[in-house]
């Protein structure tokens, strides 16, 4: 009896962390998920990108998750045991203007999610890990909100330009 009163704070502590550790494992493979798919989008939201200099910037975006999917793997691994297998999440949508707002906002649900798995976390290596991969995450929504507000912006003077009758005594210069 006195044995069985020792053994179960233990073994409460031992289903506590499995438990713990099964929910960290289930969020990495969302957050692999989530990478693999990024990185099919970013690459279609670079064929579509108005000028080289965003199909740069988004292309660098893309490597960064390419960055953060290899990392996410390898941790995967370590604490599953096995290899993850990645599916395709979400798909990139067109055309161009509608992909970036796509991108944007899931940009600022996948910060809140990584934040969140730092906040979680035991171990300091991978509090930082999430901490960084949702810190670049930011930086990449900003980028996207760039790029939709010129798009915005685009979309408007077309829309003026086109909805635009001069009168008989007006003249187009």
């Amino acid at each position: 009896m006195e044995g069985d009163f020792l053994m179960f704070p233990y073994t409460k502590y031992l289903e506590a962390m499995h438990r713990h550790s099964s929910i960290l494992v289930n969020d990495i493979e969302k957050a692999i998920d989530g990478e693999y798919s990024a990185i099919d989008c970013y690459a279609k939201l670079t064929n579509m990108a108005a000028s080289k200099i965003e199909r740069e910037q988004i292309l660098e975006i893309r490597h960064d998750e390419i960055k953060h999917y290899q990392q996410f793997v390898q941790i995967y691994q370590k604490l599953a045991g096995r290899p993850p297998h990645p599916k395709m999440v979400e798909e990139c949508i067109s055309p161009y203007s509608n992909g970036l707002e796509f991108a944007f906002q899931n940009k600022q649900k996948i910060v809140r999610f990584y934040l969140e798995i730092s906040d979680r976390a035991a171990d300091p290596f991978l509090k930082e890990v999430f901490r960084r991969t949702a810190a670049d995450e930011q930086n990449h929504a900003v980028w996207f909100l760039y790029y939709l507000s010129k798009e915005s912006k685009l979309l408007v003077i077309f829309t003026i330009y086109k909805n635009f009758e001069p009168k008989n005594h007006e003249k187009i210069v």
